[in-house]
This record gives C-alpha cells, sequence and structure tokens, in this order.
C-alpha cells in the first residue's frame, strides 16, 4: 500500500480544523463568542459544522474526478458518475435542520468511504489512499457525530 504523503496528510488534517472549531463553539460559550465576534455567524455551531462538512464531501468529488481521468476507455463513463456522487449528496442532503444535515453528511462520508475503496480497488487512486481515507473518513464521522449530538 505505501506510505501518506506527508504534503497530503498534513492537508487533510488541516481540513478537520474547521469541523474542530464548530465542535468548540458548540460546547464552549467563549469559543462561540469569539468567533461569532471577529468571524460571524457563518463561523459557529452548526453554520460552520455543517458548510464546511458539504464544501469537503463536494470537493471529494473533485479528487475522484481526477482518479476517474485514468480509467480505461469503456469503464471511464462508470468512474465519471460515481465520481459526482458526493458532490450531489451534499447538494441533496445537507438541508432540513441540523440533525437530519449532520446524519445525511455523516451517511454520504461512509459512501465516500466506498467509494474511495472502489476507486483504490481499480487501481485509480494511489496505493496509499486507504491509509489516508480511512482514518480521515473516522475523524469527519466523529466529529460530524458530535456535532449531531451536541
Amino acid at each position: 500500500m505505501g506510505q501518506v504523503p506527508r504534503s497530503a496528510l498534513l492537508l487533510a488534517i488541516a481540513g478537520l480544523i474547521p469541523l474542530g472549531w464548530s465542535v468548540a463553539t458548540l460546547v464552549s460559550d467563549p469559543a462561540y463568542e469569539v468567533s461569532y465576534s471577529v468571524l460571524g455567524g457563518r463561523f459557529v455551531g452548526p453554520y460552520l459544522h455543517l458548510s464546511w462538512g458539504a464544501v469537503i464531501l463536494a470537493f471529494m468529488s473533485g479528487v475522484l474526478w481526477g482518479f476517474a481521468t485514468k480509467a480505461p476507455r469503456d469503464q471511464a463513463a462508470v468512474c465519471y458518475a460515481l465520481s459526482v456522487i458526493p458532490a450531489l449528496w451534499a447538494f441533496f442532503m445537507a438541508g432540513g435542520g441540523p440533525v437530519s444535515a449532520g446524519m445525511n453528511l455523516i451517511f454520504g462520508y461512509l459512501g465516500l468511504l466506498a467509494l474511495d475503496w472502489q476507486f483504490w480497488r481499480w487501481g485509480l487512486a494511489p496505493g496509499w489512499w486507504l491509509h489516508l481515507r480511512l482514518p480521515m473518513t473516522v475523524g469527519v464521522v466523529a466529529l460530524l457525530l458530535f456535532g449531531v449530538m451536541a
């Protein structure tokens, strides 16, 4: 499988920071107040939680699209179609209130992991891909779940 490149690992971990901060603003009044006064209402609690979760899920569609470019001609259409599912899921399912939207994002990330595995299995993703995606998915799902339950 191979080792995850350091830059990819650091950027992926940095992608967890907004979700972690949103959790902090859910459980800490001082964090909420500072974030709200300095950054505004979009950067606190469920607003940040759900918007960042949807943005990253859509971003991951782009990553899968990049993998699809390496697919053999007879497989390419399926790969491109699969690659847009996370973005469509985020667009259509990340509404309807913080609990249902959060749960739908969790399901979206679990579905994304299945797509990650399939693209890796087909040899379209780097050999180290699942070493990165599995722990990142666990982290994202845990943070989203905390936000749903808060």
